[in-house]
């Protein structure tokens, strides 16, 4: 293994294990802060792939507004911090057995399906310019399929999370 690989499964070990955190936790403010090490390992891995740009992106998108605004949110809706009873639906083991059974077959999936192949890095294929080229050019339908379905959840999660909107009394009742 060269020191590349070596770095690269560090880095994966550390975003694997904040991520099993983010979600193991009790505590919203700590599962938003072991995100951002997820994040930060993502932008590592990012780094020793030679995709520089993607890091950056990876760094100020994700790191520096997703988790802020997870925060401000966690901040201004109330939501409880700590423990809560009210959150603990029982099914901790089941969803445990789902999540290693799904890791499992993605596993096996992805390692049945590339065996030994290997794809050499080389300088600049990270680049700006070549990925965007590569989003413009050749992704832009599923780039924009994309773009309306996030808008549509954050519409609908707008109208899901807003009471008032669902309980408005008709203009004539009084």
């Amino acid at each position: 293994m060269s020191g590349q690989e070596v770095v690269f499964v560090l880095l994966g070990v550390v975003a694997v294990g904040a991520g099993i955190l983010v979600v193991t936790t009790r505590n919203l403010v700590h599962a938003a802060l072991w995100l951002v090490v997820s994040f930060g390992a993502l932008a590592g891995g990012y780094l020793v792939l030679t995709a520089e740009f993607v890091a950056w992106v990876q760094v100020l998108i994700y790191v520096g507004a997703i988790v802020v605004l997870l925060l401000f949110g966690i901040m201004l809706t109330r939501a409880p911090i700590g423990e809560s009873a009210d959150l603990d639906s029982g099914n901790r083991w089941a969803a445990a057995a789902v999540a290693v059974a799904t890791a499992a077959v993605l596993v096996t999936v992805m390692a049945m399906g590339f065996r030994d192949e290997r794809m050499p890095l080389r300088e600049g294929a990270g680049s700006a310019e070549e990925l965007g080229a590569a989003v413009f050019r050749t992704w832009v339908l599923p780039f924009e399929v994309l773009s309306v379905l996030l808008l549509a959840s954050l519409v609908g999660a707008i109208v899901l999370s807003r009471s008032d909107i669902r309980a408005r009394p008709e203009e004539g009742d009084g």
